[in-house]
């Protein structure tokens, strides 16, 4: 905290001193006066949830499909030795790189955000589960045939509750990337959203507008991220018991 209000009282006094140009950085004061204008205008809430449900829908696809797809892949090892170097080629190759092609096959509406960002959460997402089922201790899965544990068993009780810290790994990524991307694309081709607004603001010198959606959007990735934290340490309470 006392680095966040440290950057907050520099943030106000840097363009009072003018030391930086206060017309391209007001006051802190005054973006959040601009924040609390559009908050109770409904114009920041409706640009808000049309991020979240482009971002949402996204996110929850990419896990829906990544998940059981890379617990199948890593089970089967030649499998998953054929196919690592072609997802770890996907993984490095970066979403806003093939932005243009989503929006070319795809238009420029709801669909291409919501493919980009299914795109961005796929591969952390599928990678770190196939890393994670493939990692349980051997002598784990032992066990568990001595004690007669049918294939589906093992994996419900043994593989999938040791790979759950792995796999949140990749889940978390997935969610700054989530936001991340979907910022980008809305900034392309878009008529409401976070990413549309910080460029709308930007175009038509609104800076404080700019500011107070740039604002918003962190906020947002935080809690994501914590969300997410707190998620993965009630899926991993039995790691500390």
């Amino acid at each position: 905290m006392a680095g966040v209000v440290t950057l907050a009282v520099l943030w106000e006094v840097a363009p009072r001193l003018e030391l930086v140009d206060p017309y391209f950085l007001p006051p802190l004061h005054t973006v959040m006066e601009e924040w609390w204008s559009m908050a109770t205008s409904g114009e920041l809430l409706r640009h808000l949830k049309a991020s979240l449900v482009r971002s949402g829908v996204g996110f929850l696809l990419a896990i829906a499909v990544a998940i059981p797809l890379g617990a199948a892949i890593a089970w089967y090892r030649p499998t998953r030795e054929l196919l690592t170097p072609v997802l770890e080629l996907f993984r490095n190759t970066a979403a806003l790189a093939i932005l243009p092609v989503f929006t070319l096959i795809l238009g420029i509406g709801e669909t291409s955000k919501i493919s980009i960002v299914l795109y961005a959460c796929f591969f952390p997402v599928l990678l770190s589960t196939i890393t994670g089922v493939a990692n349980v201790d051997p002598q784990l899965l032992r066990s568990a045939k001595v004690l007669g544990l049918s294939p589906i068993t093992t994996f419900r009780k043994i593989v999938f509750p040791a790979a759950v810290p792995t796999i949140f790994t990749g889940i978390r990524i997935s969610g700054a990337a989530a936001i991340l991307v979907l910022i980008a694309a809305e900034m392309i081709g878009a008529n409401a959203g976070l990413g549309f607004l910080i460029s709308y603001s930007q175009f038509n010198f609104l800076i404080p507008k700019m500011y107070a959606a740039i604002i918003t959007t962190s906020v947002l990735g935080l809690a994501v991220n914590y969300g997410l934290v707190a998620l993965e340490r009630r899926f991993s309470r039995w790691r500390a018991a």
